[in-house]
C-alpha cells in the first residue's frame, strides 16, 4: 500500500468516525488529521497515583513484635509496598478525583502527580469495593477537570482512547473501539457490564478515563483480561456519576439493594424442571426490602421493571443502574403463577 493510499484511508476512517458519533470535524496539522488537540485539554485532567500500601506486618501485631521477628528469622526493617496507578479529576473546584478502588486498597499514604509534574498528598474520601470506584481530595489550585460523557449511547465500533499510567512508565495515551458492551463474568462480586475495548489497557492504566473522540470521559478503565491481549475493561462512566450522586446527597457510597440470595436457574434448568428462567431465592435477608414487599424463599425473579432476568449478572446489573430510594416492580414466578410486587431500593454501604 502506498503512503499516499494509506493517509486517505486514514482520513477515510476519521471522518467516518465523525459521522457515526456525530462530533465536530477533526483537527488537522499539515492535512493530516490529529487528536493532540483534543488531548491538549484532556490529559492535564489525568493523574497518576503512586501508593504506599500497608504491608501485612501492619496488619498483624505479631509481626510488628522485634522478638517475634528475630525468632522467625524476619528482617527487622519492613519491606513497603509501592502500587501505581492512575486517576482523573472529576472536580476541579474541590479537587476531587476518581479512581478504582483496587488501586488505593490498603493504602497507607496516596501521592497525586499531575501532568505538569506537581505533586499532592491525596485524602482518600470514599470507596465501593461493589463497583470498584475510590474517590481522593487533593489540593484544588489550578486544576483541570474532565467532561462526562454517556456511556448509555456508545455502540459497538466507537472511536475511543485510554489514558493513564501503564506500568508507572508515565502518562500514555492509547487508542482503539469499544469491542464490546455488557461484558460480564470478570469476577465472583460486584457490578459487572464492562465496556470491552482494545485500545491498550495495561496494568497500571486502573483508574483513568476513556474517552470518546471529543474527549468526553464514558468509562474508567477497570480491568486487563488475563486469557489475551488486546482485551481490556472500563467501567461506564454512568454508573460512575449515579455513585457520585449518591456521594453527594449523603456523603457515601451506598449501593442499592433488595436483600435476597440466590442462584440463577439455566435455561437447561428450566426446560428440564418445567419452570421459567431466572432467579431463585434461596433466603431473603431479615428486614430487606424484599421481605417488605413480600418476597418468599423459593420464588423465582424472573423481570425487574419488565427487563428480563436470565443471566447471573443481570439482577445486579439492573439493580446497580438505580437509586437507593427507587420504586422497582419485581416480577415472581411463585407456585405456578406469575405476580408482580413493588419494593423501594434500600442502602447497602
Amino acid at each position: 500500500m502506498t503512503r499516499s493510499r494509506g493517509l486517505l484511508l486514514a482520513v477515510l476512517a476519521l471522518l467516518a468516525f465523525q459521522v457515526h458519533a456525530q462530533i465536530p470535524a477533526v483537527a488537522t496539522r499539515d492535512g493530516v488529521p490529529t487528536l493532540a488537540p483534543v488531548l491538549e485539554r484532556v490529559t492535564p485532567a489525568v493523574v497518576n497515583i503512586a501508593v504506599l500500601q500497608r504491608s501485612p506486618e501492619d496488619q498483624n501485631p505479631m509481626l510488628r513484635d522485634p522478638f517475634f521477628r528475630r525468632f522467625f528469622g524476619l528482617p527487622d526493617q519492613q519491606q513497603p509496598q509501592i502500587a501505581a496507578g492512575s486517576g482523573v479529576i472529576v472536580d476541579a473546584k474541590n479537587g476531587y478525583v476518581i479512581t478504582n478502588a483496587h488501586v488505593v486498597k490498603d493504602a497507607r499514604e496516596v501521592a497525586v502527580t499531575l501532568k505538569d509534574a506537581r505533586r499532592f498528598p491525596a485524602k482518600l474520601v470514599g470507596a465501593d469495593a461493589g463497583t470498584d470506584i475510590a474517590l481522593l481530595k487533593i489540593d484544588p489550585k489550578g486544576l483541570a477537570d474532565v467532561r462526562w460523557g454517556d456511556s448509555d449511547a456508545l455502540q459497538v465500533g466507537d472511536f475511543v482512547l485510554a489514558i493513564g499510567n501503564p506500568f508507572g512508565i508515565g502518562q500514555t495515551v492509547t487508542s482503539g473501539i469499544v469491542s464490546a458492551l455488557g461484558r460480564s463474568g470478570l469476577s465472583v462480586e460486584g457490578y459487572e457490564h464492562f465496556i470491552q475495548t482494545d485500545a491498550a489497557i495495561n496494568p497500571g492504566n486502573s483508574g483513568g478515563p476513556l474517552l470518546n473522540s471529543s474527549g468526553e470521559v464514558i468509562g474508567i478503565n477497570t480491568a486487563v483480561s488475563q486469557s489475551g491481549e488486546n482485551i481490556g475493561f472500563a467501567l461506564p462512566i454512568n454508573v460512575v456519576k449515579d455513585s457520585l450522586d449518591n456521594f453527594n446527597q449523603t456523603g457515601q457510597f451506598n449501593r442499592p439493594f433488595i436483600g435476597v440470595e440466590y442462584r440463577m436457574i439455566t435455561r437447561q434448568m428450566a426446560v428440564l424442571n418445567e419452570i421459567p428462567e431466572g432467579a431463585y431465592i434461596m433466603d431473603v435477608v431479615s428486614g430487606s426490602p424484599a421481605e417488605k414487599s413480600g418476597i418468599e424463599a423459593e420464588d423465582i425473579i424472573t423481570k425487574i421493571n419488565g427487563e428480563k432476568v436470565t443471566s447471573n449478572n443481570d439482577l445486579a446489573r439492573i439493580i446497580g443502574k438505580k437509586r437507593v430510594g427507587d420504586s422497582i416492580t419485581v416480577t415472581l414466578w411463585r407456585d405456578g403463577e406469575e405476580t408482580k410486587v413493588q419494593l423501594s431500593l434500600g442502602s447497602q454501604n
